[in-house]
């Protein structure tokens, strides 16, 4: 089982400089830590989860971590010429000395498809053409692409990729025809923060029924660790709570909640009508050290080739910190 990072630079503070630096200075602590991943997130016109350029943010990163593979979750592919991407990717291969791994997603809040000028209902499909097209300009020798959306022909790009290939991911909420696009080519899994271990392991048996192997399966975990389990999950809440609450604003095209923890014994009676809480909740790595074994070990039981992403779910970055810190001293080793 390989550990990482997910990062998303939530911005509880209102000073977006200072939750990019922060999030950038988990990364380094996760390198420190010897995590073997750290993956970005793609968000626009968003004010609590600024990552609008994940390649920037990997970039940053690749300056100031050694070890730490670094990847995007994911660069959401319709909104790129994917010849620019590709470019990119090959880029930051050079720049970490071949540690990057490519997750791509489809997008689709309502103000991307908007300001990006995609229709939503041809985003999956847009998205496919995209990264065929870019493992082709990265990967193959012929790189001319002749899908509905996607066109190239010929198109020597430079640098090329230090990793002979590199690793790609494709997110899912569980698509059966994403599932099937991603087996069919031999790419990974990336399922969200709220898939349940039930729905991941009905992914990976449809990728098998296809691929004939099981799936590298990148699976996002909210992580929270404390002396008592009741301590955890009262303490989650919060940031569960702000992070739905703030995709469900930029999905309906609202402005962004203020972040205030005394106001959220109110938000809290309300949580079971937010935007997959409850289940980012229930599926969660939380409780005491060995609560926190417990649900790792069951997942490591049912699913082979597991990327187990911890996203840790503090409003304050020091606590973050120090739970990263107590998962590699306290949980790791044990896993």
């Amino acid at each position: 089982m390989k550990i990482g990072l997910f990062c998303l630079s939530e911005n509880y503070s209102g000073n977006v400089q200072e939750s990019i630096m922060e999030q950038l200075r988990l990364v380094e602590l996760a390198d420190e830590l010897e995590f073997d991943e750290a993956w970005f997130g793609e968000h626009h016109f968003n004010a609590f989860s600024v990552i609008p350029d994940p390649a920037v943010m990997i970039g940053y990163a690749a300056g100031r971590t050694g070890c730490i593979r670094l990847g995007s979750a994911g660069f959401l592919a319709p909104f790129y010429h994917p010849v620019r991407l590709a470019e990119s990717i090959a880029v930051l291969d050079n720049l970490s000395d071949g540690r990057i791994n490519a997750g791509f997603a489809k997008g689709g809040f309502a103000p991307d498809t908007r300001y990006f000028l995609q229709n939503k209902e041809d985003l999956r499909a847009v998205m496919y053409e995209s990264v065929e097209s870019i493992d082709a300009l990265l990967h193959g020798n012929d790189t001319e692409y002749n899908g509905d959306f996607v066109q190239t022909k010929n198109i020597p790009i430079a640098p090329h990729p230090i990793q002979t290939r590199v690793p790609f991911f494709v997110a899912t909420f569980s698509s059966e025809e994403t599932i099937a696009f991603a087996a069919r080519h031999g790419y990974g899994l990336m399922m969200s923060q709220g898939a349940s271990l039930e729905e991941c392991i009905e992914a990976r048996n449809l990728y098998r029924s296809i691929a004939e192997y099981e799936p590298e399966m990148v699976i996002m975990r909210v992580f929270y660790v404390a002396d008592t389990y009741e301590e955890a999950s009262r303490a989650v809440w919060p940031a569960i709570d702000h992070f739905v609450r703030c995709m469900r604003a930029v999905q309906e095209e609202q402005t962004q909640p203020t972040f205030d923890l005394e106001a959220y014994q109110l938000l809290l009676n309300e949580r079971k009508g937010f935007f997959n809480g409850q289940k980012f909740f229930d599926n969660a790595i939380l409780g005491t050290p060995q609560q926190c074994i417990t649900t790792i070990k069951t997942i490591q039981k049912e699913l082979n080739h597991v990327h187990l992403v911890l996203k840790p779910s503090s409003t304050d970055h020091a606590q973050n910190q120090w739970m990263l810190s107590r998962f590699n001293a306290e949980i790791r080793p044990y896993i």
